[in-house]
């Protein structure tokens, strides 16, 4: 009879700890990762050329610097030209892709037409220039191409 009385008695619960640790401490690698990726790429510390009609721009999805001695980095990593334009055809649909072209102002001016014509040739219709404001309008020229329309 006493075996009876134990098999209706009623359990206490227990509250597993080392699982519910596990999972807080998934959630927290998780939140990490997640907001490591939210922050914007720094990009490269160059000299930027000023322009009196600067506007600012929503924030492109690849920013591409060219260096003062005419190298090309996206996103921490130097590549060619050929390399920059396989990865922009390879990142989806290069027509909706945004880019913006950080060149110091001190590299060569070829060395940016170069890199705006490999953009160009992977498809991208939408192309920034990364200026400073303050400059004068007087150095700008009088007619100037929007780099969106440039070589139309």
């Amino acid at each position: 009879m006493a075996s009876r009385l134990r098999y209706f008695e009623e359990r206490r619960g227990r509250v597993e700890i080392i699982p519910m640790i596990d999972v807080m401490l998934f959630l927290l690698v998780f939140f990490i990762i997640v907001t490591l990726q939210m922050i914007p790429d720094a990009g490269q510390s160059l000299q930027l050329p000023t322009s009196s009609e600067s506007q600012h721009l929503p924030r492109p999805e690849f920013t591409v610097n060219v260096q003062q001695d005419g190298t090309v980095t996206v996103k921490g990593q130097t590549m060619s030209l050929d390399q920059l334009t396989d990865m922009i055809k390879g990142d989806g649909d290069p027509e909706k892709t945004v880019i913006t072209i950080a060149s110091d102002k001190a590299a060569p001016f070829e060395a940016f037409v170069h890199v705006m014509d490999a953009v160009r040739k992977a498809g991208v219709t939408s192309l920034g220039v990364a200026t400073q404001p303050g400059g004068t309008a007087a150095a700008a020229p009088a007619q100037a191409t929007p780099a969106g329309n440039a070589g139309k």
